[in-house]
């Protein structure tokens, strides 16, 4: 129920989607989809939920890494990229949080800056340890970020290229202008 729940948000927008296109697309009832999910902005909220819990993992996956800061950022920012061409990581790049409620925007909000501020640590480790040549740490995490969230606007899930060799494609790309020059 959340996949095809997710993917008509994202297909559609949140406002106009509704519980009843949601079941219909299912083939099961509107009260079923209450009983087990919510309302219609509960289902977004588990939707956004499960998207950045994966992004989460993204974080615990490359601190866990041996190796130096620029390779934990390498991995995380892969998975991350690979995260946001997902269905759920692409409904917490595209959904505004202004239609959520109040306390479920405090909550999305403090989800989204934990994984800025991971991304933020990983770029500071990668300077620190020489890794990585970064002169603004705020200003390269914008400028990462931004660029693989696009994805979640232009990449297609039947595209040229899976998401995986793709992610790794871009954060190389991305990566080359932070590396030290020797």
């Amino acid at each position: 129920m959340l996949r095809a729940a997710v993917r008509m948000f994202n297909e559609r927008g949140y406002h106009t989607t509704s519980l009843d296109d949601v079941a219909a697309s299912l083939g099961i009832s509107k009260p079923l989809i209450y009983h087990y999910l919510g309302a219609k902005e509960q289902v977004l909220f588990e939707c956004l939920r499960l998207g950045i819990s994966r992004l989460r993992e993204a974080v615990r996956q490359a601190e866990a890494l041996q190796g130096n800061g620029l390779e934990r950022l390498k991995l995380f920012l892969c998975i991350y990229a690979q995260v946001i061409m997902d269905d759920f990581g692409r409904c917490v790049i595209r959904t505004g949080d202004e239609v959520l409620a109040p306390e479920s925007r405090a909550q999305f909000r403090a989800l989204k800056r934990e994984i800025d501020e991971a991304l933020r640590r990983f770029l500071q480790a990668a300077s620190d340890d020489g890794s990585a040549r970064i002169s603004d740490v705020k200003l390269t995490a914008f400028g990462l970020a931004g660029a693989l969230n696009w994805t979640a606007r232009w990449q297609e899930a039947e595209g040229d290229l899976p998401p995986e060799p793709l992610a790794a494609k871009l954060v190389d790309i991305l990566l080359r202008g932070i590396e030290p020059r020797g």
